[in-house]
């Protein structure tokens, strides 16, 4: 078995993961499945500095969540206040204030960071 080394560059992500895809059905508390999990860390920590992802804004959070959820616009409402509210945040129209934010990652358990972003406004209130 080779020793493991950092993933500096594309070729050795593929190298990694190709490891990691002959390990996959390893026996847990095994040398190989020990490999498989150090292999894993290494893969993720590359791929989050090669490729990050930011996280979205606060209205594409806030849909992301209604959608997986199921929530509605309603619902929506009773959080944040009142259905005008509700549609003017995803219209983009008004911003969420702390309030809003704070009962949404509560409530709905959207992590803060995505709520408190700076985002576009459209619209009147858009100045």
């Amino acid at each position: 078995m080779d020793t493991i080394k950092p993933i500096r560059t594309d070729e050795d992500h593929d190298a990694a993961v190709a490891d990691i895809e002959r390990l996959w059905d390893a026996e847990p508390g095994s040398a190989e499945h020990d490999r498989l999990e150090v292999l894993g860390t290494l893969v993720d920590a590359y791929e989050a500095q090669r490729w990050p992802i930011d996280p979205p804004d606060p209205v594409e959070a806030i849909k992301s969540r209604m959608e997986q959820a199921g929530y509605t616009q309603a619902d929506l409402a009773r959080v944040i206040g009142s259905r005008a509210r509700a549609s003017e945040v995803l219209a983009r129209k008004r911003r969420l204030t702390m309030d809003m934010a704070w009962r949404l990652s509560t409530e709905w358990q959207i992590p803060a960071e995505s709520l408190i972003r700076p985002y576009p406004l459209t619209g009147a209130r858009a100045a």
